[in-house]
């Protein structure tokens, strides 16, 4: 499986119904928390969402609703008794504010908790997990801000069984083959790997914008995308407003989402001042129809 759970997808100040931006991707077996705005760890358990299943959390930037539920969080996890490794990736800054807020309480976590910095303009691979791939970029906002592009390979070659039957492979070593391994016959003949399968189908893409202004030069990170969450922190008669912010609009977003020819595209971190977020799509999906507002407590399937 793999899917985006919103957990927030407010900008700034909380509302009485939208919380900081915090979102849950799930790979399989494994969670990834991208962004921890305050009250995160109230969304999880609302949503109920695994905690013991969060192995990495990525943080995009350190303004604070995308950070300030982190440390209730690794609290959290401690005093409910974890002890699977957690690794966080954020801007380097935020090792020390964690270390400094933990120091002040004489907290020691019972688990491993490993910290990787993102370096201010670094983009490329940062991880790596069985079939997850983590990629992260730069993006335009009035701070050092990542995106994050998260790749599901399928890693199984497609097996063809007509051509396995046919060199009289046993179905018992059909696992083996898809896994790129190449059969000995009895008879001493080898069968090549590549008789009998076929490369791996393309994975899918998950591109989680950040906070940004209008970027074009973001592109080649959203080209072909499954999915993207890009910001719309304000409606298009404040681009003014969001240029001035370092923030984007809701035709610029859809307007990006376009010329990247994504297949869909989330759109979240709104400001306070809306209460009702029809008009967002009135905006956006007359320029990308597959536009959906990034509800909290919905799960999009990538």
């Amino acid at each position: 499986m793999f899917a985006v759970t919103i957990l927030g997808n407010n900008s700034a100040i909380p509302t009485l119904d939208r919380h900081p931006t915090a979102q849950i991707v799930t790979c399989n077996d494994q969670l990834l928390l991208v962004d921890c705005g305050e009250g995160t760890q109230i969304q999880i358990a609302k949503y109920r969402i695994r905690r013991s299943k969060i192995r990495y959390i990525f943080i995009s930037h350190l303004h604070g609703d995308h950070y300030f539920g982190l440390i209730g969080l690794l609290n959290t996890f401690s005093l409910m008794g974890r002890t699977e490794p957690l690794s966080v990736y954020a801007p380097p800054e935020l090792q020390a504010i964690l270390q400094l807020q933990l120091d002040a309480g004489g907290t020691q976590l019972k688990y491993e908790l490993a910290f990787i910095p993102l370096t201010a303009g670094y983009s490329g691979v940062i991880l790596e997990d069985k079939d997850l791939v983590v990629s992260c970029f730069p993006t335009q906002h009035r701070i050092s801000c990542f995106g994050f592009s998260i790749e599901m390979q399928k890693r199984k070659r497609k097996l063809i069984p007509e051509q396995a039957k046919v060199y009289e492979i046993p179905a018992a070593y059909y696992s083996k083959l898809q896994e790129g391994a190449d059969y000995l016959r009895k008879d001493g003949t080898l069968v090549k790997n590549d008789w009998v399968t076929l490369p791996p189908c393309k994975g899918k893409r998950y591109v989680y914008c950040a906070d940004t202004l209008y970027d074009v030069s973001l592109l080649p990170w959203l080209s072909g995308a499954d999915m993207i969450y890009h910001e719309t922190t304000y409606l298009h008669e404040l681009e003014a407003r969001a240029a001035e912010r370092f923030h984007s609009t809701t035709v610029q977003a859809a307007s990006l989402a376009a010329s990247a020819k994504a297949q869909r595209l989330l759109i979240g971190h709104f400001s306070s001042k809306y209460t009702d977020l029809q008009p967002f799509l009135e905006e956006t999906r007359p320029i990308f129809p597959e536009t959906y507002i990034a509800e909290e407590g919905t799960t999009y399937i990538i």
